[in-house]
């Protein structure tokens, strides 16, 4: 088991704050994992067991208890009079209205809330409205590639395939066998697809969303909009409108499974409203549907790293300057860094377009040029780096949250 230190350096430091905990992501990316390391931590800190309620809903055990009076009464009858009770309750998205239970257990005294879902419509959009109380939420994502090389070990270059193709789901990491590993993926994406999205959405035309996600899954890190969309798909026999395949994106994106970065001008200094570009929760989800098939080597690598700056807490938009591209505007406070991403830049036309639209930037922010090459070239302050030693580097400090 892999320690996913920054989630748990989080937790510890929310610990017994007045603010619920919520932690949200992707299913099967480590959420329970992650609380039960945090349980051990505060065993391992001389907590007494009884002073720790654990339940997760997707055990049959507890279906008694996916109505919120009957869990508010249970963990109530548990609660140890006079001292902190630490309350965990994982995939709480399955209990209906279950925000009056929490809410009802966090404005208790001595009661200290962590809860965990998989559904974003549940678990992040409707948040402020779901839970009167404050909350801090703690988005996960799948292994990073740091946390990948920790849990398999070998040389980080026989690590480093194995991510690029197969991603970072935490057991699909474990499993050797190719076939079972697919069932695997499989399995997590057509829950997702079934069961958060079809069935809470009760979407009619599953093979139109198919459709939406295969295209989606084939234009990674190309911009598009909902209309390009449809077009493309009407133009192939799919007959649809720009609302339903927005409505879908969102659906993908509510589920953890899609990421929008939109564009900023950089000379204008403001967030662009057309065209947008997406990215997957992981790539191995990608191969999952098409095989090597089409593999684009250059935005598996933009997938990849933006993925990483969202765990390093950045907010991520493409930039746009005059008439040119720059892939990642990396914002975190008022630090700000630009990001090229290439499969390689050895060939002198293809550096001279990547690093043209950094060089017109005038001011003084870092600026790099992300590959898989191993000769590292710094011209007019801009360096490039290798992929790997990007995604070891020790800058990692915090993670994405939102209060």
């Amino acid at each position: 088991m892999v320690s996913r230190y920054e989630y748990l350096e989080k937790l510890k430091k929310l610990k017994d704050m007045q603010v619920i905990k919520v932690v949200s992501g992707v299913r099967r990316c480590g959420k329970s994992t992650l609380l039960m390391q945090f349980r051990e931590y505060l065993r391992e800190s001389g907590m007494e067991e009884e002073r720790i309620i654990a339940l997760n809903f997707e055990d049959v055990a507890n279906e008694a208890l996916l109505d919120y009076r009957a869990l508010y009464k249970y963990v109530t009858d548990r609660l140890v009079p006079g001292k902190m009770t630490y309350v965990f309750l994982d995939e709480i998205q399955a209990v209906p209205e279950f925000q009056k239970a929490v809410d009802s257990l966090f404005i208790k005294e001595n009661v200290d809330v962590y809860i965990t879902g998989s559904n974003a419509c549940m678990l992040s959009g409707e948040l402020a409205t779901l839970l009167s109380g404050r909350y801090m939420e703690i988005r996960m994502l799948p292994l990073s590639f740091a946390e990948y090389c920790e849990l398999v070990g070998g040389s980080r270059k026989e690590a480093w395939n194995a991510y690029f193709r197969n991603g970072g789901f935490p057991y699909a990491a474990r499993i050797s066998d190719s076939d079972i590993r697919n069932d695997y993926l499989s399995g997590i994406f057509n829950t997702v697809l079934l069961k958060d999205i079809v069935s809470r959405k009760r979407i009619q035309d599953v093979q139109l969303l198919e459709s939406v996600v295969k295209f989606l899954f084939d234009n990674l890190g190309s911009m598009v909009s909902s209309k390009k969309i449809s077009d493309s798909l009407t133009s192939y026999g799919r007959r649809t409108t720009s609302i339903t395949v927005e409505n879908y994106i969102q659906a993908l994106m509510e589920s953890f499974i899609l990421y929008k970065a939109g564009r900023y001008d950089i000379r204008g200094k403001q967030h662009l409203k057309s065209l947008e570009k997406y990215y997957l929760v992981d790539v191995g989800l990608r191969r999952l549907i098409f095989g090597d098939k089409n593999a684009d080597i250059g935005h598996i690598l933009e997938n990849i790293v933006y993925l990483e700056l969202l765990r390093r807490g950045y907010r991520v938009s493409i930039g746009k300057i005059g008439e040119l591209e720059i892939d990642f505007v990396a914002d975190r406070g008022e630090n700000r860094v630009y990001y090229q991403v290439a499969a390689s830049v050895l060939d002198p036309a293809t550096f001279a377009r990547e690093i043209a639209p950094l060089q017109k930037v005038s001011d003084h922010y870092p600026k790099y040029i992300i590959s898989m090459d191993e000769i590292s070239v710094n011209e007019d302050g801009i360096r490039q780096i290798n992929i790997m030693d990007f995604l070891l580097e020790s800058e990692r400090k915090s993670i994405y949250f939102y209060e």
